[in-house]
């Protein structure tokens, strides 16, 4: 029987046992994602993080959401935050991703930005970005799960989207394409 196939029980089992933090991980690092930097600005200033958890939620109102660990930076500004810009990464601009995860530097620092006419920077590199609304900050376990409204977007290019895997980057294109 391969790893993917499974037989029902024949009885009931027993309750499953939660999945240590560490399991949940190397589970998740199987699964691929798109890499976005999360943007904003307040009294303090503007402030940004890398993001691989945008999801979109729903089309029909147009609402994403990610999630954000309640112990961190951008949580605390988060709190009081009423838009922000999500900004979508491809390959050409990896090195964003880098710089918008450090801890304890200028995010900011040689990054081309614009301020929108609503306040919110947007970076000028990214492939695509949209400007939302947050709705809702929900507690979820040690996270929050923030979704957002989206309200205007703008597409520069697109090509060879940022793909976050098994703690490493990949750019998707032509050569990995399946047919």
């Amino acid at each position: 029987m391969s790893a993917i196939e499974h037989n029902a029980p024949a009885e009931p089992a027993a309750p499953a046992t939660e999945l240590s933090g560490e399991q949940f991980k190397f589970l998740f690092r199987q699964h691929p994602a798109g890499v976005c930097v999360i943007t904003s600005a307040d009294a303090e200033g503007p402030y940004g993080f890398t993001a691989t958890s945008v999801i979109s939620v729903s089309a029909a109102p147009p609402v994403l959401a990610f999630s954000v660990a309640s112990g961190s930076s951008a949580w605390r500004r988060l709190q009081t935050t009423e838009t922000l810009v999500v900004n979508f990464l491809d390959a050409e601009v990896a090195h964003l991703s880098t710089q918008f995860a450090r801890r304890g530097t200028d995010r900011f620092a040689g990054v081309d930005t614009c301020l929108l006419d609503s306040g919110e920077p947007a970076l000028v590199e990214a492939a695509a970005w949209t400007r939302g609304r947050i709705e809702h900050r929900t507690p979820a376990g040690d996270s929050f799960l923030i979704t957002v409204r989206a309200l205007s977007s703008r597409v520069s290019r697109s090509g060879r989207p940022l793909v976050y895997h098994d703690r490493s980057y990949h750019s998707l294109g032509e050569h990995s394409a399946i047919e």
